[in-house]
């Protein structure tokens, strides 16, 4: 109806550039027609009075302004308006079909795959209208780009979808090719995240419009997909170990599932859930002990649920190191108690950390457990950065302020801020407010603001309660069940003591509350700092939950474990090393990562850093990391994983002959996976990329016009047409319209 109408396609109107062929100017047809409705003004006014009484006001004005515009498309059709628009010559451009030849074009929809809804399209007559006018040059794609004579060599068995990577690729080919235009037949699942900003600009730079064909389905009817799954990539052995699995789903809503984790074919945890709203992103947190020190392959999946339509995307596999090393913890407290007691036992059972403690027995006398060396302690609280930083947590029991020299104060600070340690502050008579800290300079550090008085310390029961957020903590998981575990605290002994702890500081987290006499106060809170952490534990009475229950029970040990293991986790060596993807889905570049502190953990930029690489079969590589000129002591390299399986990647910092740090890396590239998610039809990837370069977006169903589109193209080899308007049929039908109108009008008002 549009071509009828207008003689031409909607191409040539958003495509060409509008003119004026009669002799005259442009300002003469404006100048005529402003003329023109000031005489059809004037007689207007002129006539008034004949017609008083019936056509008058606002009538008078319509019919007015209808002459007006007919007699402006009639001047403007006197001036000859035309279209000059760009074409392709015939058979001098060539047009770059671009087949997705990835597995997830073998997805069977409605009866047939999404390749073979493509084959017919192509067999069906658009090779054949395209071959009358154009070279014809085809490519399929999944990784990367491959030109093919025949189409039947398309199988849709590729690993991923890199739509990106290979526009870029027929973009380059093009410099030196009269391509007039590109027709990419995709899903648009993506692997890669889309097409990058520079492949855009050097299709536009060259003119090159892509035309996109959708192909599958937008949602799915009954579908789950494991979007996502976070959890850290190192831990301490024998730590529980939490992953915050992202899912979505359509068809299911409030039906339930059941997500498991497994690893080497062994469940380490499964938990049922109960799907929420069809389309939204829903996270799931579970549970489970990392166990013993070695690298994890932990495949976290959703069981598949009757008529799911893609049961592929249900699985993800996360890597995790679990280290074997014993972190050291250092303890000083100011004098003997039943707390300092049992935290000391329930460490004694903890095969991975190693507690060395400094009780004060008198006012100037220490006695020293665990230690590693006659020497270490000897002289009292290191007041040394290598004495102090050897160790990753400092625990400060019921000791003043003022027994830290101001060095001392400062390292703490330090400690903390730049090594990246973890400080726990326990209650007593010399802890927190009643031991100065409130006007220490290590009050900034700690996540509650003391009060700023004495009498904070009650030796008064006081019973304790999860938080929201202690529910969901790894510190306070005494029962897997998040409900249980609510349960099991709130049946725990009262405590033998608290100490008012003051308000929490922005950003600070409470894990437990203390209920005394129907009021609530934080008793552990905690809060990152810098590069480590603080928390604050208001009390010395959890050992009633040792004494007064059975010998069986583990509350108080598991507690104290799980807080000293959150105390020293994430504190960091002199070398760290990471990479954004540990998992490589269908992708072969790595990003090594590197950060590198020297002996007194300040970055280290004068250093050279080295990562020894071990691939699958025995292939070995060394490679350089290069420092980041952005951050200091950061140093980076890009590698690719030519084969799929397990990589390790030891770095070695080294500042001339002298080592400064060395840090494991595991990772493995996985292929077959990337295609299972995002399979939809991202129709928006599509259109976006049609619009930006300066074509259009069509169902795979309706291509009839895409030859004559094409047509219109300022690539490769064109010549300029001019197209005449004044003869099209709308131009008639206007006249027509504006005329009867009038008509229609007037006898109406009885004017005629």
């Amino acid at each position: 109806m549009f071509e009828f109408l207008f003689k031409y396609p909607g191409s040539v109107f958003r495509k060409g550039d509008w003119v004026l062929l009669g002799s005259w100017p442009a300002w003469a047809l404006f100048l005529c027609i402003v003329a023109g409705a000031a005489a059809l003004a004037f007689t207007a006014w002129r006539q008034r009075g004949r017609t008083a009484g019936r056509v008058h006001g606002w009538r008078l004005a319509a019919l007015w302004a209808l002459q007006a515009a007919m007699l402006a498309v009639v001047l403007t059709m006197l001036w000859q308006p035309a279209i000059t628009i760009a074409s392709l010559k015939p058979q001098q451009n060539i047009v770059a079909v671009v087949l997705d030849d990835s597995k997830s074009m073998g997805l069977n929809e409605d009866g047939s795959t999404r390749r073979d809804k493509v084959l017919n399209a192509l067999n069906g007559g658009l090779l054949e209208n395209l071959a009358t006018k154009f070279q014809v040059r085809l490519f399929r794609f999944s990784g990367g780009l491959e030109r093919i004579e025949k189409l039947d060599v398309i199988k849709s068995e590729g690993n991923a979808t890199r739509v990106g990577d290979n526009l870029a690729q027929v973009a380059a080919e093009s410099a030196t090719l009269p391509i007039g235009a590109i027709v990419l037949f995709s899903d648009g699942a993506d692997n890669t995240g889309g097409v990058d900003l520079e492949t855009v600009n050097a299709l536009r730079r060259q003119r090159i419009p892509v035309h996109t064909v959708g192909v599958g389905r937008e949602k799915f009817a009954k579908d789950i997909e494991v979007a996502d799954v976070q959890t850290s990539p190192r831990t301490l052995a024998d730590s529980r170990l939490a992953a915050a699995v992202t899912l979505r789903q359509r068809g299911y809503t409030d039906q339930k599932a059941r997500i498991t984790v497994k690893s080497e074919n062994a469940t380490l945890h499964s938990q049922d859930i109960t799907l929420k709203a069809e389309g939204t992103m829903q996270t799931e947190t579970v549970t489970f002990n990392a166990g013993a020190a070695g690298v994890k392959n932990l495949q976290v999946s959703v069981e598949p649920l009757q008529g799911e339509e893609n049961p592929n995307n249900n699985r993800v596999s996360r890597l995790v190191n679990v280290e074997n090393r014993k972190p050291r913890i250092l303890y000083i407290e100011g004098e003997p108690k039943w707390e300092f007691k049992f935290i000391r036992r329930a460490m004694e059972e903890d095969r991975t950390l190693q507690l060395a403690s400094m009780l004060r027995t008198t006012q100037n006398k220490i006695y020293r457990q665990g230690i590693a060396t006659p020497t270490e302690l000897e002289t009292g609280f290191p007041s040394k950065v290598d004495e102090l930083f050897s160790y990753e947590a400092i625990i400060i029991g019921g000791v003043e302020a003022g027994y830290f020299t101001q060095t001392q104060v400062e390292l703490l600070k330090q400690f903390v801020d730049r090594r990246g340690g973890g400080l726990l502050f326990l209650a007593g008579r010399g802890g927190l407010s009643e031991g100065g800290w409130h006007r220490s300079p290590l009050a900034e550090l700690m996540p509650v603001t003391l009060p700023d008085r004495k009498g904070t310390f009650h030796r008064d029961p006081a019973y304790v309660e999860l938080t929201a957020a202690g529910r969901d903590s790894l510190i306070c998981r005494l029962e897997e069940n998040p409900d249980k575990n609510m349960e099991r605290w709130k049946k725990l002994p009262f405590l033998a003591d608290y100490q008012e702890a003051g308000a929490p500081k922005a950003g600070a987290v409470v894990l437990v509350d203390a209920q005394v006499a129907g009021r609530k106060m934080p008793l552990l809170v905690t809060q990152n700092y810098g590069r480590g952490r603080v928390a604050v534990m208001a009390t010395q009475g959890t050992w009633r939950w040792q004494m007064t229950q059975p010998l069986a029970d583990k509350s108080h040990e598991m507690f104290w474990q799980q807080l000293l293991r959150w105390v020293v986790q994430d504190t960091p060596g002199h070398l760290v090393a990471m990479t954004p993807k540990p998992v490589l889905a269908d992708d072969s570049k790595v990003v090594l990562r590197a950060e590198v502190r020297d002996r007194n953990y300040l970055p280290a930029v004068d250093t050279k850093v080295m990562a020894n690489i071990i691939g699958p079969g025995g292939a070995a590589e060394q490679v350089e990391l290069l420092p980041d000129p952005v951050t200091p002591g950061t140093f980076v390299s890009e590698w690719r994983a030519e084969k799929p399986g397990a990589y390790v990647a030891e770095m070695v910092a080294k500042k001339g002959e002298e080592e400064q740090g060395r840090d494991v890396l595991n990772f493995r590239r996985e292929d077959g996976v990337a295609e299972n998610f995002g399979a939809e039809q991202n129709k928006e990837l599509l259109q976006k990329l049609a619009m930006e370069t300066g074509g259009r977006y069509y169902p795979v169903n309706a291509l009839g016009k895409l030859p004559e589109e094409i047509s219109y193209s300022e690539a490769g080899i064109t010549i300029r047409e001019t197209k005449d308007l004044w003869n099209m049929p709308a131009i008639f039908l206007l006249l027509l319209l504006l005329r009867g109108s009038e008509w229609l009008l007037r006898r109406r008002w009885g004017v005629v």
